[in-house]
């Protein structure tokens, strides 16, 4: 995620992701320069249309941007809230670990060290195993691996946060039975446990259920059936100048339609995706200050 000051105007504009994005839309913006030249060169100069009686109007160009504004408004909107609620649900995946951990520091004794150690290590690897897991699979090295048994368990399981969250409800259930926790502790705890699992089942729900097909496909569609049909809005009234006010035209609805597509999957690498690195890193941090 990028790190910025809103106040600093020209940093923002000179930032290297405008140029990521207008390095990405070069070609899209080449394809519909050569495009509108055409379109110019053979009304204005070859067919001479500019001086007979056809001369299209800006009007309708007018009103179907109008309509794909609405669109695009939606569209964005549409991404940010499930960048946003991925947020949440990270912000609450932070609380929950940290509350976990500080009931745990409270309920076990300063002398039960290895209890401590464990809990200390798997919280943090249940987080490191979900952050993972919303991206292309757990990778095993960002673990803290306490014996081979862990790691060969932890093979065998494609759902390797679930596998995680099951080891710390045998762990803590066994602490229950060995007369560490009581009953009424075991109950604090269990909650903390359902709220990984809801918050990971969430985060989920975000990341395999994308934006509706048809609705993807006609935005773009419109865009592109927009931008075709705009220099035609301008020759008659712009002329040569209809270059480019539409390769700028073209460039503003591309990016727009670049962002929500970034934004809408929230737990990758990208940029402007969630810090949730980070944020797995802090709550690392936090929980071995606790318990250790």
């Amino acid at each position: 995620m990028v790190k910025y000051d809103p106040k600093q105007w020209l940093s923002l504009i000179l930032h290297t992701y405008s140029r990521q994005v207008m390095k990405t839309l070069t070609p899209v913006s080449i394809v519909m320069l050569l495009y509108t030249t055409l379109c110019c060169y053979l009304y204005i100069d070859v067919f001479e249309l500019h001086l007979n009686k056809f001369q299209p109007s800006v009007s309708v160009s007018s009103i179907l941007g109008i309509v794909l504004g609405l669109f695009l408004v939606f569209r964005t909107n549409t991404a940010y809230d499930r960048w946003w609620e991925g947020r949440r649900l990270w912000g609450g995946l932070v609380n929950s670990t940290r509350n976990f951990a500080l009931k745990l520091n409270s309920y076990l004794l300063k002398e039960n060290h290895e209890d401590r150690a464990w809990f200390a290590a798997m919280i943090p690897n249940f987080v490191f195993a979900m952050k993972e897991h919303l991206r292309q699979g757990v990778q095993l090295n960002q673990l803290e691996h306490l014996d081979e048994k862990f790691n060969e368990d932890l093979k065998k399981y494609k759902h390797k946060p679930n596998k995680i969250s099951a080891l710390l409800y045998e762990r803590v259930n066994q602490l229950y039975k060995d007369g560490v926790f009581t009953g009424y502790q075991l109950i604090n705890l269990d909650k903390e446990l359902k709220d990984f699992i809801d918050l990971m089942g969430a985060c989920e729900r975000i990341k395999n259920t994308p934006i509706p097909y048809s609705y993807m496909m006609y935005v773009k569609k419109f865009i592109v059936i927009y931008i075709i049909i705009l220099p035609f809005g301008f020759i008659s009234t712009s002329g040569y100048y209809t270059i480019p006010i539409v390769v700028l035209i073209t460039f503003v609805l591309m990016s727009v339609e670049l962002i929500a597509e970034e934004i809408e999957d929230p737990f990758g690498t990208d940029l402007n995706d969630l810090p949730t690195d980070t944020l797995a890193e802090r709550m690392k941090d936090n929980v071995k200050e606790i318990l250790l």
